[in-house]
Parts: C-alpha cells; sequence; structure tokens
C-alpha cells in the first residue's frame, strides 16, 4: 500500500487535493466556457431577439455580416474570468462537500443515499461558485446583446458600476442560481452515475483494468450524457438570465408573461449542443489534470466491507426463519427431512461451510451439535 501512495502527488482531502482540484476546475471551466463564446453570443441574441435572428446558423450569419469574427468573440474576456473562477469554486467545493457531508453521514449511509450527497454536495457548491460568476456573467451578456456597445470588460464594468451601481453585478443573481443550481446537480449527480453504469454495464472489464486513456474516454461519455441533461433542466432561467441583463428594469414576472411557454425554451437546441459538448469537456480536462497532476482518483462509488456484512447477515437470518418455518409445518420423515436438507444447502452455498454444516445439524435433530464441533 505505501508503493501504490507514492505514486500520488497528494493524499486525498488534504489542503493540497482540494487546491489542485481549485485549478483543474478553473482550467475545465475556464477554457472550455472561452471555446464555445460564438455559440453562446448567438444563443444569447436569439433569446432576447428573436425576431431578427431566428435561428443559430441566421444568427451566425447577421452576426458575421454586422461585424465581422470579432463580432462572434465578443464577451470572451468576462466568460474566461468568470467561468474560470466559478468553476475552480463548483468543483473544488463538490469535493470538499462531498467529503463532508459523507463524514456527517457516515460511510453507510453516504453509499446507501449518494445519489442525495450528491445533490447536495453539487447544490451547496454552485451557490458559492454563482457569488464569484453574477459580474462577469451581467458583463458578458450586456455586451454581446446590447448593439453598440463596448466590447472590451475593462471599459464595460466600470462603466456599468458607475451609471448603475454595484446592484447591477447581482440583479441577475437569483435567476443565475435558478439557472445553475438545477444545472450543476444535474452535472455532478447523472455524471457520477452514469459513470457507475457505464462500468458495470458498458466497459467490457473493471475500471482498475482500464487504462489512464480508457477511463478518460469514459469520463467523456458520461459528462456528454450529464450535459445533455443538464442543458435541458436549466434553460428556461438561462432565457430569463439572458433577458433580465439585456433589460435591467425588467421583472422574472413581466418576462415569463412576456415569453410565454414556447418563448422560454427558444435557443435549446443550440444550448443542449453547447452544453453537452462543453460538460464532457469539462469532465474530460478535469480528470485529465488529475492524472497529469498524480491526484488520486476514486473508483465509482463501492459498497462497504460493513454493508456487504451486514446483508449477507441479513440473508442469513431471513433464510434461517425460511427453513425453521418449513421445518415446524413438515412431518417427520426422513424423505421430507432431506429434501429440506437439498433446500438449505442451495439457499446456503455462498456462505461459509461451517454455518452450512452447524445447519444441518439442526435439521437432522433437536439435538444442538457436539460441542467440539
Amino acid at each position: 500500500m505505501a508503493g501504490k501512495k507514492e505514486e500520488f502527488s497528494c493524499e486525498m482531502y488534504s489542503n493540497k487535493f482540494f487546491l489542485l482540484c481549485l485549478a483543474g476546475g478553473a482550467v475545465a471551466c475556464g477554457s472550455t466556457h472561452t471555446l464555445v463564446t460564438p455559440l453562446d453570443l448567438v444563443k444569447c441574441r436569439l433569446q432576447v431577439d428573436p425576431a431578427k435572428y431566428k435561428s443559430i446558423f441566421r444568427g451566425f450569419g447577421v452576426s458575421l455580416r454586422e461585424g465581422g469574427l470579432a463580432n462572434i468573440v465578443k464577451g470572451w474576456a468576462p466568460t474566461f474570468i468568470g467561468y474560470s473562477l466559478q468553476g475552480g469554486v463548483k468543483f473544488s467545493g463538490y469535493e470538499y462537500f462531498k467529503y463532508a457531508f459523507a463524514n456527517m453521514t457516515g460511510e453507510e449511509n453516504a453509499y446507501l443515499y449518494r445519489t442525495y450527497l450528491y445533490l447536495a454536495a453539487s447544490a451547496s457548491a454552485e451557490f458559492c461558485a454563482d457569488v464569484f460568476l453574477s459580474p462577469f456573467e451581467a458583463t458578458k451578456v450586456r455586451i454581446q446583446t446590447t448593439p453598440g456597445y463596448t466590447s472590451k470588460m475593462r471599459v464595460a464594468m466600470p462603466h456599468m458600476m458607475s451609471t448603475e451601481g454595484i446592484g447591477v453585478f447581482y440583479k441577475g443573481l437569483v435567476p443565475l442560481w435558478a439557472r445553475q443550481i438545477p444545472y450543476t446537480m444535474m452535472k455532478f449527480s447523472s455524471f457520477e452515475k452514469t459513470i457507475e453504469l457505464l462500468y458495470e454495464h458498458l466497459v467490457p472489464k473493471p475500471r482498475s483494468q482500464c487504462t489512464k486513456e480508457e477511463q478518460l474516454v469514459v469520463t467523456f461519455t458520461a459528462g456528454y450524457i450529464a450535459g445533455v441533461l443538464c442543458a435541458i433542466v436549466s434553460h428556461p432561467a438561462d432565457t430569463l438570465v439572458s433577458k433580465l441583463n439585456k433589460e435591467p428594469g425588467a421583472s422574472i414576472g413581466s418576462l415569463v408573461a412576456e415569453l410565454g411557454f414556447f418563448g422560454i425554451w427558444r435557443g435549446l437546441v443550440a444550448r443542449i449542443v453547447m452544453i453537452g459538448t462543453l460538460t464532457g469537456l469539462q469532465w474530460f480536462i478535469y480528470d485529465g489534470f488529475k492524472v497529469y497532476t498524480g491526484m488520486p482518483r476514486p473508483p465509482p462509488a463501492e459498497m462497504p466491507a460493513s454493508l456487504k456484512k451486514k446483508l449477507a447477515e441479513k440473508h442469513l437470518t431471513s433464510n434461517l426463519s425460511k427453513l425453521r418455518h418449513a421445518i415446524k409445518s413438515m412431518d417427520s420423515k426422513p424423505n421430507n427431512l432431506a429434501a429440506v436438507e437439498q433446500v438449505a444447502a442451495a439457499m446456503l452455498a455462498p456462505l461459509p461451510f461451517i454455518i452450512f454444516h452447524k445447519l444441518r445439524w439442526l435439521c437432522a435433530s433437536r439435538d444442538p451439535p457436539p460441542a467440539n464441533h
């Protein structure tokens, strides 16, 4: 075991581990969100001005004609900084809260109720992360969706602060929570469960026998599936965030009434493509960062040995009860007693031989087994 620990650059759940998780999350989220800035820009414009942009492809065409390539990368700076901060806090926070909640509930409960643990840990992490993201998200949307507005973050943020006050950066925080918290809860919980299912049913060999490259492919696949689910869950709130940051005087209620049911889902296809790819890449980069830095990477959730023992004992007790009931209801004929022994042998096959042997004494005679047995 000592040799195995030397392979890692840090101990699991140490301060260095959480700092590396923060760095990995920043790299994963900052790089991927910046990469899809053009698609995000067109999606935001489609949400706030559907009459002009109409569709994703038309949106790209209009944006390119109006300002060239520079027009479709507007907002890359607040995107990069905001999502780097958010990603670092989110991923490291998730690892921390998952560890803390597992310690609070105990090893067995943490396994039995692991989906609830994933949901609670991810929601807590995202709640904190969005406080860092909100000012940059507000700036990004203002740059991307306001015609004639500056494209420079260093100009936009001071201007917004001087004309509208610090509240402008947090006006969209509640809708941002409404968008990001369900998104992240789905992102982490569905990823964890998908990883379990892929290794259990699809991957032809155990994770421990897979190469690191093969494990990263499984990670990307699970991440992409999780991303598609995330996009669907969080899209209505995403539309409201875009509209609120473009129309500072509007309220959530007035926007919902204005958009209607179908309007609130506008841009979903683009977001599925964007978020599916984005989430898959984020998990791939984050897991790859762990491999590169030599961090410990625990396998999918496994049942604790203590819980396995309890379940085995419960199974044995249940079978013994059924067997005793069968014995009481039988005649004392030898052939029937032999049948009971056969049933007992079938039920207790996986148990240690000594337990079964003592049970045969119980079936054969009411006398207890010899003391020296």
